[in-house]
């Protein structure tokens, strides 16, 4: 029986012709394989009609939309950023009127002050020179007093001439002035009847302390203030507080004195106070173009902060108006826009005049009717599209 040759028992150059040939028939295996392959059919590709956004029946692009609809909203109502910060009108911030080295501190952060209330001890060189000034006023006044007693008397027997009369009685004049004056300055911050150096800083109002930046031994200038920096000391009474917010230019309108305010905190979800506008600024700020906007809050419940960052929602009082989803609208230079389904596959991007935003709407005030439906998902990638289309590019 004859017997099967194995590779190894061929001689090479038979094994080198078989490999050669089952090199060949994969090569045909593979070729007929990718010869059977079917070629995939290309992506519809959209077109511009007359400047709307076409796509074709098929295209996957035109399901990445979502289109909502135009709607008759309520009243409008806007929304304000701002926070909160203390009543100027119940607020004091003490500086020094003259330099020296603290020597005693008396009060901290969160206690309730009385008017006239000491807060710290300063020891002064310059208002002990203060002191200095109102005692020889004192003196001086006393002297030109005995000098015109004596000149009047001398003028009485005739030793005198009157012009010497009216001489003194200018001195005298002259003198209490001075001692008025010094006698004043002494009594703004302490004592006039001695030279003791020490001057005390105290609350001019009754409040909370909620600031001290001062320390125990610090040397202090009577330039602070000018300086920009921050003051010793900061009385305020929180039970009432401002309420600062920024407004657009397109907002001034819907804005007046005594409008009534809602505001919410981060702090409170919750919760919402009850304000209402003090004033509206006669300017725009040239950086931010922003409009100030300044209200008061009570605030006796103590849960609002100084500082704290607030919404303020405003009923604007105007009839109602369109609304669309704020997503649907775009900026594009300075001007609004929106895509507008004309039909199915269909979208125009049309210009639109937008008011207040609330609660995730737009105010529409021109440019959409009532019952059109927009984009609202998708709306920058079909931007993208058409500005495409318009230079010509594939989309």
């Amino acid at each position: 029986m004859p017997q099967t040759s194995t590779p190894q028992a061929m001689p090479p150059r038979a094994r080198r012709v078989m490999a050669r040939a089952a090199l060949f028939a994969m090569v045909l295996v593979l070729a007929s394989a990718c010869g059977q392959r079917e070629t995939k059919p290309e992506e519809p590709q959209p077109r511009l009609d007359n400047g709307t956004v076409v796509f074709p029946e098929g295209s996957r692009q035109a399901g990445f939309f979502v289109t909502g609809e135009v709607k008759m909203g309520s009243s409008p109502k806007l929304q304000l950023a701002g926070r909160v910060v203390w009543d100027e009108e119940r607020t004091v911030r003490l500086y020094p009127p003259f330099g020296g080295r603290v020597t005693r501190i008396l009060a901290k952060p969160g206690d309730a002050v009385r008017a006239g209330q000491a807060l710290a001890v300063l020891a002064s060189p310059d208002f002990g020179q203060t002191q200095t000034e109102a005692r020889r006023a004192q003196a001086d006044f006393a002297l030109a007093d005995k000098n015109l007693k004596r000149v009047r008397e001398l003028q009485a027997a005739g030793v005198l001439p009157a012009k010497d009369v009216q001489s003194a009685e200018a001195d005298f004049s002259r003198a209490e002035s001075e001692l008025k004056r010094a006698t004043a300055r002494v009594s703004l911050y302490g004592k006039s009847d001695t030279v003791d150096q020490t001057l005390t800083l105290a609350s001019p109002i009754a409040g909370v302390l909620v600031e001290r930046n001062i320390n125990p031994g610090q040397e202090l200038r009577p330039d602070l203030q000018l300086s920009n920096l921050p003051a010793l000391f900061v009385i305020t009474d929180p039970a009432r507080l401002w309420v600062q917010l920024d407004a657009s230019e397109r907002d001034l309108r819907l804005l007046k004195k005594g409008q009534p305010l809602k505001l919410r905190a981060p702090a409170w979800p919750d919760d919402s106070f009850a304000s209402s506008i003090d004033a509206v600024a006669d300017f725009i700020d040239p950086a931010t173009r922003t409009i100030k906007v300044r209200g008061s809050v009570d605030n006796r419940g103590r849960k609002l902060k100084g500082d704290m960052y607030v919404t303020a929602e405003v009923d604007s009082g105007a009839a109602p108006a369109l609304e669309v989803p704020s997503k649907a609208a775009f900026l594009l230079g300075d001007k609004y826009y929106v895509f507008a389904e004309e039909g199915p596959r269909r979208y125009r991007r049309v210009e639109v005049m937008v008011g207040a935003e609330s609660q995730g709407r737009i105010a529409v005030v021109s440019g959409l009717k009532a019952g059109q439906k927009v984009v609202v998902e998708g709306v920058l990638f079909l931007n993208r599209i058409q500005r495409s289309l318009e230079s010509g590019a594939p989309a």
